[in-house]
């Protein structure tokens, strides 16, 4: 049997960069300002141009990113916080955190990005009941493609909410021709290291256009210090981006243009290449995906179970984001209403994410897409 092929092959990334990388993280070990060196500035900078910001602010994870923004609009109890069911948990952890309730949205059903008609309903219960004062809505950027952001901010500016981006899988992707980093009142990243642009651990950014904010962002997560180090303004977090992942950001966004060609080039050919039964993932209008996850989608959970079991057997990994929407778990039973969200439940039993790394040869993705036919053609 030929090598099984990588779902993420970080090693080969590694030493196709391992030289920019190493010079970079040398550079800080000869300064050994390992909090808040040079590199972390610098990063900011360049991540604020690449996605078309005024400011950006370099924070320890996409998660601490989230709970920053969320703790500026000093969102608390009795708050509503309005996010899709269908994502990671990190979008819904930080509300509760902070006291406030994730107030749980279906998402479409091609897409998969948040339901404009199911944020309207929700929002309306929410009202009628009385119980939750609603204060802002997360628009998150799913697998690599942008929310409806049109309709999302003409939504929040209608009914007074407080608009957040979660791009935490979408750094990189375009809209209306536009890089993604400005729909919102702030925009939160993740450089986990399966991301698009991913560091070698943990690390985020703020993207804002608002300079009090990005101050305000700034103080946060430095334990909430003011103009001098012991002058404490607010209560903050320890949040902030190591110098070493800095440096290796900075290396690693210097071939992040080609990577998302590439990343773009293997999805165009899975596109041209799936056969029936399995459904390519649908664009949304007017954007460019930074293609963090290609998801198929399967007719039922026995389909995909049998696609998979294919797949692993031809050396082909995949993957399911996610199994279970966020109202489903365990953690956030008892603080959602009870409605049925039925895209949301549908789509754990049938997504199936295929290996789209920059790494990825021409020979494996051919092995991918003749793996895909043999299923369909046994499945007909």
């Amino acid at each position: 049997m030929t090598d099984p092929i990588a779902f993420l092959d970080l090693p080969k990334q590694q030493a196709r960069l391992k030289d920019a990388i190493e010079r970079r993280v040398k550079t800080v070990f000869e300064h050994c300002r390992f909090v808040m060196g040079p590199e972390v500035e610098e990063l900011e900078r360049r991540l604020a141009e690449f996605g078309g910001a005024k400011y950006a602010i370099g924070v320890s994870s996409g998660t601490d990113a989230l709970l920053m923004v969320l703790m500026g609009e000093e969102v608390g109890p009795g708050d509503a916080v309005f996010l899709p069911a269908f994502t990671y948990t990190a979008t819904a952890e930080v509300v509760l955190l902070l006291g406030a309730t994730p107030v749980f949205v279906d998402v479409e059903p091609d897409t998969f990005q948040i339901s404009m008609s199911s944020l309207a309903d929700r929002l309306a219960a929410i009202r009628a009941a009385g119980e939750l004062e609603p204060r802002a809505v997360i628009g998150v950027d799913l697998f690599g493609q942008p929310a409806p952001w049109d309709e999302l901010k003409t939504f929040a500016a209608q009914e007074e909410l407080t608009l957040i981006a979660d791009c935490a899988q979408s750094f990189g992707a375009s809209y209306h021709g536009r890089r993604l980093g400005h729909e919102a009142r702030a925009t939160t990243l993740s450089f986990f290291p399966s991301k698009p642009l991913g560091g070698y651990g943990d690390g985020g950014a703020i993207l804002t256009d608002d300079a009090e904010l990005a101050a305000l962002y700034r103080s946060l997560r430095t334990h909430g210090e003011g103009k001098t180090r012991y002058e404490v303004e607010r209560i903050g977090i320890n949040g902030r981006l190591d110098t070493i992942q800095a440096a290796v950001l900075i290396a690693k966004l210097e071939a992040f243009e080609d990577e998302l060609k590439r990343r773009d080039i293997i999805a165009r050919e899975y596109d041209a290449a799936m056969p029936a039964g399995i459904q390519a993932p649908v664009r949304v209008a007017d954007s460019e995906s930074a293609w963090a996850i290609y998801t198929v989608l399967l007719p039922d959970a026995a389909a995909r179970d049998s696609l998979q079991a294919h797949l692993k057997e031809a050396g082909v990994p995949t993957a399911i984001y996610y199994p279970k929407p966020l109202h489903h778990q365990p953690a956030y039973s008892e603080h959602h209403d009870g409605v049925s969200l039925p895209v949301s439940e549908s789509l754990g039993a049938r997504v199936l994410a295929l290996p789209i790394h920059p790494e990825l040869t021409g020979d494996e993705v051919s092995r991918i897409t003749d793996a895909l036919k043999s299923w369909a053609g046994e499945n007909a």
